[in-house]
């Protein structure tokens, strides 16, 4: 019984590990439904919180945040929602995780899982990182890119990575000493991975 994060280098076959790990021990696989959790207590459609997550640390959603102050905004909803802004973002992903993590025997991929549930219980944390080469080729294999799209994908998806985890104040996210467990894709084949992680974590 446990919860396990899995924090990624973008390509290094994080969504592809995490699947295969849930199914190995029997437990949930959580990644798309964050955002539909997120959008559901926000109340807000999931294509806004999409593109926060998409914008995040960008000079789009700084501009809009410039617009409208929070505290106006509070004073229009009366404390609720129906508006997201970064702030709120990270603030109602911090509920849904715990809410999620609560739950057990799940998957959590991404979005800062590691920041959130750092201090919880019987919860193990994993790191995938890869050369940016296998990386490109991983997108190129099991996503059909051409290789200069792989690249540019991955270069986009890292920046955005970074810019989230900043509001964690996880300037270093990807220290060892912050996971259980760190595994170089480029160095270990997939089943092989599966295989570490769930004895890990089966002991």
């Amino acid at each position: 019984m446990a919860v396990i994060t899995i924090s990624r280098q973008f390509g290094a076959g994080g969504k592809t590990l995490g699947g295969k790990i849930a199914k190995c021990l029997g437990y949930a696989f959580v990644d798309e439904e964050i955002i539909e959790k997120v959008a559901e207590r926000a109340q807000v459609s999931t294509n806004w919180v999409q593109s926060v997550e998409n914008e995040a640390g960008g000079w789009l959603m700084n501009f809009i945040n410039s617009l409208v102050s929070k505290s106006f905004m509070e004073r229009i909803l009366n404390g609720s929602k129906g508006y997201i802004d970064e702030d709120v973002y990270v603030q109602t992903l911090r509920e849904v995780i715990h809410q999620i993590a609560e739950q057990d025997n799940c998957v959590i991929l991404g979005r800062g899982g590691q920041f959130i549930l750092k201090d919880q219980k019987n919860v193990f944390h994993l790191l995938l990182v890869a050369e940016k080469e296998d990386r490109i080729k991983f997108m190129e294999t099991h996503y059909s890119m051409p290789p200069t799209q792989a690249k540019n994908i991955i270069n986009i998806h890292d920046k955005r990575r970074y810019n989230l985890l900043r509001r964690f104040e996880a300037e270093n996210y990807e220290q060892a000493s912050l996971y259980d467990l760190v595994i170089n894709m480029s160095k270990t084949p997939v089943d092989k991975a599966v295989d570490i992680a769930c004895k890990m974590i089966s002991r």
